[in-house]
């Protein structure tokens, strides 16, 4: 079987989500997909090792432990109780709520604070009797929006920023602006659609805490480390250290501890993310050797077509973030990048973290914020995340070309 054909089963399965008969996941998808690349020789094991691009993996595995002692040490849930005394006005409370995951997501892992956040506004909305839709919905989107800005953001963010060697600063300044009125305009978008609830005092609870709910107690001196920690990476990636080195040396502090535990914190590092960007790296090296990325884009070229032109770009990453998730589409895409063009490689990040709210597959943050609602009673459907996602997407993808015609 030759690699075009292991790429397009892959990528296939990968978007799917699944194989009929099969209990696999994506991960175990694309992993299967890799040892097919080896088994079928398209790579020698030694190539698919080499494949790999190790220092986007190490700064992937520091940050989760950073964001591990943080969770840890309760602060995400005591930031997330922490907003909870704006219920009584509900827009401050949707903007307070929004604002506070925004910034999060963009020095942590996003999908972290939506971990922690969901069951806490959740609960709480239920027991003042409003509806939680406007507020978890706008947790989604502001979560994505959010990790946008920086290259610490959010995995795809990682690569780019390790694979394109970009700057912190220039990438942070360039998309921290789109990133903000993206996030503007979610706000203003679900506003509108939501202006009844938004408006209305509430009315009879519509749930009840289960008995026995316990939140992670606050640890201040654990908390404080992680806090810590994130300035003193922030610091160190202005500098010019390799991103990955300091991350690393940041992390390995955070494990000298005398209170928190190595296996605590290694527990909550998502191992089945580095897995899929461990084989993905894989699946897409094969496909470079087979000339593949090469012949695609001689045949845009032939057609007019300049997948380097931020409107294409848009539209391309748009839709593959959706098809098969924004970090499987930002591995293809990044292939036909110009290293020495930092526009291309700001316009998919953003293109590509935007895109994640279109849809309930977008992202896996949106999948987590649905679980941990209905874990809580709340259900979201696919219609009304698409009812607040769609709009929002359109808005955000607005903002990033408005963005790119005033800079250029």
């Amino acid at each position: 079987m030759g690699a075009g054909t292991l790429f397009v089963l892959t990528y296939i399965g990968v978007a799917l989500g699944r194989i009929p008969g099969l209990a696999l996941d994506r991960t175990g998808i694309a992993l299967l997909g890799a040892i097919a690349m080896v088994v079928a020789g398209v790579l020698s094991l030694e190539a698919a090792a080499a494949a790999v691009d190790v220092p986007t993996i190490l700064l992937l595995y520091a940050l989760m432990i950073v964001s591990a002692q943080l969770r840890l040490g309760g602060f995400y849930t005591r930031t997330a109780l922490g907003i909870l005394g704006l219920l009584d006005r509900p827009r401050r409370f949707l903007a307070a709520s929004m604002a506070t995951a925004a910034v999060l997501s963009a020095l942590l892992a996003n999908d972290i604070v939506c971990l922690a956040f969901t069951p806490v506004l959740a609960r709480a909305l239920l027991r003042s009797g409003r509806n939680p839709l406007p507020f978890l919905l706008g947790l989604a989107a502001a979560s994505n929006i959010g990790s946008a800005a920086t290259i610490i953001g959010n995995p795809q963010n990682m690569l780019l920023g390790q694979v394109g060697d970009l700057d912190f600063l220039k990438f942070a300044a360039w998309c921290a602006p789109p990133a903000l009125g993206a996030l503007l305009a979610a706000f203003g978008i679900i506003c509108g659609l939501y202006r009844r609830d938004l408006r209305k005092a509430p009315g009879r609870p519509d749930g009840v805490e289960p008995p026995g709910v316990r939140w992670p107690d606050f640890d201040r001196w654990q908390s404080a480390k992680g806090l810590a920690a994130t300035g003193l990476l922030v610091v160190l990636f202005l500098t010019p250290a390799p991103r990955e080195i300091a991350a690393v040396g940041v992390a390995g502090l955070l494990l000298c501890s005398r209170r928190m535990t190595s296996r605590a914190l290694l527990g909550l590092v998502d191992w089945h993310l580095i897995t899929l960007f461990c084989a993905l790296f894989v699946v897409v090296r094969g496909i470079e050797l087979a000339g593949l990325p090469l012949a695609a884009m001689e045949g845009l070229a032939r057609m007019g077509a300049d997948l380097r032109e931020p409107g294409l770009m848009v539209a391309v990453a748009t839709l593959l973030s959706n098809l098969v998730s924004n970090v499987p589409a930002v591995m293809l895409l990044a292939r036909f990048l110009d290293p020495g063009a930092p526009l291309q490689w700001y316009v998919l990040s953003l293109s590509s973290t935007f895109a994640g709210n279109l849809i309930v597959i977008g992202s896996i943050a949106n999948l987590i914020v649905i679980e941990q609602a209905r874990a809580c009673g709340v259900t979201i459907s696919f219609r009304a995340h698409a009812g607040v996602g769609i709009p929002v997407t359109l808005a955000s993808l607005a903002v990033v070309l408005a963005w790119v015609a005033l800079m250029t």
